[in-house]
């Protein structure tokens, strides 16, 4: 029984650890999004003129 609490609290801390590293993982696509963004927009707006 001991075995199984301690595979329970060793699983809880590895998903706490996912899931910080899914929010960096997000919030760093995020970014890549806006600044790929705006750096095609300043392309399209070189071609343009």
């Amino acid at each position: 029984m001991k075995d199984n609490l301690d595979k329970v609290l060793e699983r809880d801390a590895k998903l706490t650890t996912l899931e910080n590293r899914a929010e960096v993982l997000q919030t760093g696509a995020s970014q890549f999004t806006t600044n790929a963004s705006k750096l095609k927009r300043k392309y399209w707006w070189k071609n343009v003129k």
